[in-house]
């Protein structure tokens, strides 16, 4: 159906008059942006774009906090709310949460809508198909949430939105099922754990014409990769844009700049699947032609077009702009969104010019990929076996070829390192993160190899945030410690746990203090590096397992104590091969694998004969902490397991070794191969949950080898078929009520992807300590935002119900 463009923009009044705090109905041009407690936050951002702005903007309407409590008041609703939630013994039991909000939400559904707020919806309807000229439109229906007096509240559920439709009967139903989304069982949850009364909460629906979108997408006033505010950054897929929100396709991206107004960067990718309008109402996803693909979705004039729309909206708001966008099939831009940026401004205002970049009139002496940021100087030593770690001193510049668990106590020790080969999630990327050591690997595959390039006691300095190294001695940053938190710093609790990864037993007093949930990885590699040094086998042969059992059980001990009563999750040894041989004494028990990534390595070691006497060793350190020093919040964790038949074994052993899973003693799974995903319901019935190991979880489903910088620019964890992996393991973990966290690198890497884990329902992300306090704000903004602004109804379902 066609409708005039002029239509969509025109302002129209309340018909009626009435007072506005008490109105049921406004319209677009009555609303601005400080109308939140009156229409939430994304109906008074889409007022405050209509009636103050001159951007395009698709005209509606939106139902105010006032027509949800009349509707509440006159249905009975509130009291059939409230019964039902004392009915709610206990909120953690999920099959519970879940039957009590079903029948809440049915109870709404299903409750007569009254007369007049029914006539009025139905009035506005009508009267926005006059002013489009249109018999019965097709609009979009948008929940939009609002809390009353509750600052900082940031609400862990998701509102339905629901596109394409038309019909006056069907906008009351529309309006009404957004109602009844307000009890989902996440935002339930939520806000009986923070003590917020129901009533407190409201919710506005925004009727809002729909544009027939070609192509959409979201764009940004910051370049939310770097922070550069010089730049405005777009990204779009054909089709509706529920898509590049899901992060269901991977969107075409313009960087543009602000001051120049020319396009610095333009990323076009292959888009294979579209979101589209159906004829008769709803959406449906289809495939895009393959000539259509890899086409880019907008002309560099479109693009800077909406660049500039992007600009006079950061100048109208003062800050940082988060925005969304629809090109129609006339090829007109329109803007369906706006809402103030948060994650780059409060960071922005915490470094407030604190930090400074090295000097670049320096000599450059080769480039990599920036693993860990900072600016370091000192002096180089290369190093290219690991028998001459001992040489390393404080304060040098750690040059290898790569790093494996023996190089910690170097690593300690360097200002900065840097490796010929790896990528962002190879061993001295992590490491190095998670030490806040200035790290550059692949400098091979960038530049030039740093092993041959650099010499033994030249001094340079490392610039890992601009992936450089200068010859001499650099004015050293200025460094804010993130991890010392002025005491009135405040974190908005969040539903999805952040938890944090953590290796070096001696850092868990420093990180400590950080607001994390607990500890989702404790690797216990570094203890046998660190502390023991030695074959396990071996000192059994030689006698001295008891050394094995009290530096293990110390050292898990410092984390489980500093972290009391937050729950600590110890992953058992997952040393390959080639680690092992590398330990004193492990020539002689270890094989010599071709490619021990994919070897004898975790869960396969336990139960096996000739290593079974080694990990009954762990599973006592593990005994020793929780009985004999009464850390009960010590948990454990089996990686690389294969097969079901595997965790029966290896679960079966614990069970007999003393560590039967209880409700005090969780374990869990690394779920990192494709069998985990496939199996998981039957993996549920041997854990309690799992946790993601997004590097090999990649790489074994793009069969990339993750220590090949070769191949590293196809690594991507990011990647669709690494997405549709995480959401299936949820979903069916959920059903047994198992939960899921993710350990790997991907979310300490790109907050676009911690928000994909938010919405697709995960229960803890795990990051190293650096990202901890960045990870508790991103995810407290996007549950916020999913609560006010992003969620979708039939779009969400689409993507629920697609055979992931």
């Amino acid at each position: 159906m066609e409708k005039a463009d002029k239509y969509l923009t025109q302002k129209h009044h309340n018909v009626d008059n009435t007072a506005r705090d008490n109105a049921l109905v406004l319209w677009f041009d009555e609303l601005r942006r400080q109308d939140v407690d009156l229409v939430g936050g994304k109906s008074s951002s889409l007022g405050e774009l209509t009636s103050q702005t001159h951007v395009p903007v698709p005209y509606g309407y939106a139902t105010t906090s006032e027509a949800y409590r009349y509707f509440m008041r006159e249905t009975g609703c509130n009291e059939k709310v409230n019964e039902l939630l004392k009915g709610l013994k206990d909120v953690e039991n999920s099959d519970e949460l879940h039957a009590i909000c079903s029948k809440i939400r049915k109870v709404i559904v299903e409750a007569p809508m009254p007369e007049t707020l029914a006539y009025i919806i139905g009035k506005s309807y009508d009267d926005l198909a006059a002013i489009s000229n249109q018999n019965e439109p097709y609009v979009a229906v948008r929940s939009s949430a609002t809390a009353e007096d509750l600052p900082n509240a940031s609400f862990a559920g998701e509102q339905d939105t629901y596109l394409n439709v038309h019909g006056r009967d069907n906008v009351i139903k529309k309006v009404q099922e957004c109602y009844a989304s307000l009890f989902t069982d996440r935002a339930t949850y939520y806000r009986i754990k923070q003590n917020f009364p129901h009533e407190k909460v409201a919710l506005s629906a925004a009727v809002q014409l729909m544009a027939y979108s070609k192509a959409a997408g979201v764009m940004f006033t910051v370049n939310v990769a770097t922070g550069d505010d010089t730049k405005v950054m777009i990204e779009g897929s054909w089709g509706l844009g529920e898509y590049v929100v899901q992060g269901t396709v991977t969107p075409d991206n313009f960087v543009i700049d602000k001051e120049s107004m020319k396009i610095d960067r333009k990323a076009v990718n292959d888009k294979p699947i579209e979101l589209v309008r159906k004829s008769d109402g709803g959406v449906e996803q289809i495939d895009v032609p393959k000539d259509v693909r890899k086409k880019p979705v907008l002309t560099d004039e479109q693009a800077l077009q909406l660049a500039s729309y992007a600009e006079d909206i950061e100048k109208h708001y003062g800050c940082y702009m988060d925005m969304e966008w629809s090109l129609d099939q006339n090829d007109k831009l329109w803007l369906v969104q706006a809402r103030p940026e948060t994650v780059w401004s409060q960071r922005k205002k915490e470094e407030s010019g604190e930090n400074e970049s090295a000097a670049t009139e320096q000599k450059v002496l080769l480039q990599g990929l920036p693993a860990s940021p900072g600016i370091a100087s000192g002096r180089v030593h290369v190093i290219d076996d690991p028998k001459d770690i001992k040489e390393f001193k404080d304060g040098e510049v750690l040059v290898t070829l790569m790093t494996s668990p023996d190089w910690v106590p170097a690593m300690k020790k360097a200002s900065a390192i840097i490796t010929n080969n790896g990528g962002m999630t190879c061993h001295a990327a992590i490491v190095s993160r998670e030490m806040e050591i200035p790290c550059l690997v692949g400098t091979a595959s960038r530049d030039k190899a740093a092993t041959q390039t650099l010499k033994n006691g030249q001094v340079v300095t490392v610039d890992a945030k601009n992936g450089v190294v200068y010859e001499g001695e650099t004015k050293k940053e200025k460094k804010v410690d993130a991890q010392q938190a002025p005491v009135q710093e405040y974190f908005a609790p969040t539903a999805t746990g952040v938890m944090m990864n953590l290796g070096n037993p001696d850092l868990a007093e420093k990180y400590a203090n950080l607001p994390a949930d607990g500890i989702g990885l404790m690797r216990e590699e570094f203890i046998w590096t660190t502390y023991i040094h030695q074959h396990p086998l071996y000192l059994i042969e030689t006698g001295h397992a008891d050394r094995v059992v009290n530096e293990l059980a110390n050292g898990i001990r410092k984390v489980a104590s500093a972290m009391a009563p937050r729950p600590v999750i110890l992953r058992f040894s997952d040393f390959k091969s080639g680690e092992y041989r590398n330990l004193k004494g492990g020539e002689k028990y270890e094989p010599t694998e071709p490619a021990d990534l994919l070897g004898w390595r975790g869960a396969s070691r336990y139960y096996d004969k000739k290593y079974l006497p080694a990990f009954k060793l762990e599973m006592a350190a593990i005994k020793k902490v929780r009985d004999e020093y009464g850390l009960k919040n010590l948990n454990v964790m089996i990686p690389f397991c294969r097969t079901t038949e595997e965790a029966e074994k290896v679960t079966t052993i614990m069970a007999e070794s003393g560590l039967k899973r209880s409700a005090d003693f969780k374990v869990y799974m690394m779920a990192e191969i494709p069998a985990n995903i496939i199996l998981a319901d039957q993996f549920n019935q041997y854990v309690d949950g799992y946790s993601i190991g997004s590097n090999d979880l990649t790489m074994l489903l793009l069969g990339c080898d993750r220590n090949n910088d070769i191949i590293a620019n196809l690594f991507d964890e990011r990647n669709l078929a690494v997405k549709r992996a995480i959401r299936h393991l949820i979903k069916v973990a959920h059903q047994d009520g198992k939960t899921v966290s993710i350990c790997g690198q991907a979310p300490s890497e790109y907050p676009g992807f911690t928000e994909f884990l938010v919405k697709s329902g995960i229960d803890y992300v795990s990051v190293n300590p650096d990202m901890v306090k960045e990870t508790k704000r991103n995810v407290a903004h996007f549950e916020q935002r999913i609560l006010l602004d992003k969620a979708t109804g039939v779009g969400r379902r689409e993507v629920e119900n697609y055979e992931w």
